[in-house]
């Protein structure tokens, strides 16, 4: 492995420890009274370097919008699939192994977003990354544009059922998210008959 490799999985596991110690002080005290400074003592890393990895508290919770494997999962379904179908298969594919850790604090963020004013709003931007992110696939795997009205209202009709699977799992943690999300997305398919 190279250092450049090493150096990128130190500070993987470095944004990962801190935060899971950001996650549990928010559970255990709330997000709004927990401070940097305690996030960073807990993760027991300095103050500046937790500012590197990340400069705003609420980064600590919302993500960027980008998501790689979920990208490189839809562009590996087979060019036969439609892209409805090659979005649940990206989908089981990319989430289908996660560790029930990993899939815990996924929920546990989710939750955190939508009871946190400010974190509803800070991921305003990640939700309209990931309607981006859908369309330029769609358009990519169709060659169609990305600016087609057909092509964004896809993505939104697919993005709708990604949101209200992930409005009801952050209040039921029992919810088996994947199922939901494959079985609202089938019915999108069907073309929502009720």
């Amino acid at each position: 492995m190279t250092t450049d490799g090493l150096r990128a999985r130190k500070k993987a596991r470095t944004r990962s420890l801190i935060q899971r110690h950001a996650l549990r002080l928010f559970a255990e005290q709330g997000y709004e009274v927990t401070t940097m400074d305690q996030i960073a003592a807990a993760a027991e890393v300095s103050p500046s370097t937790l500012f590197r990895y990340f400069p705003a508290k609420e980064q600590l919770v919302v993500s960027d919008g980008g998501n790689p494997e979920l990208a490189a999962a839809f562009r590996a379904q087979p060019p036969e699939l439609s892209p409805l179908r090659a979005v649940r298969g990206a989908i089981r594919q990319a989430f289908a192994d996660l560790p029930a850790a990993e899939t815990a604090e996924r929920r546990q963020r989710q939750a955190l977003v939508l009871t946190v004013p400010e974190l509803w709003t800070a991921s305003l931007g990640h939700i309209r990354a990931t309607q981006r992110l859908l369309a330029e696939l769609v358009a990519e795997r169709t060659g169609r544009d990305p600016g087609e009205e057909e092509v964004h209202s896809f993505a939104g009709a697919v993005f709708g059922v990604l949101l209200e699977v992930w409005l009801r799992w952050a209040e039921d943690p029992d919810l088996d998210a994947l199922a939901a999300l494959d079985a609202g997305l089938a019915h999108l398919e069907r073309g929502l008959a009720l």
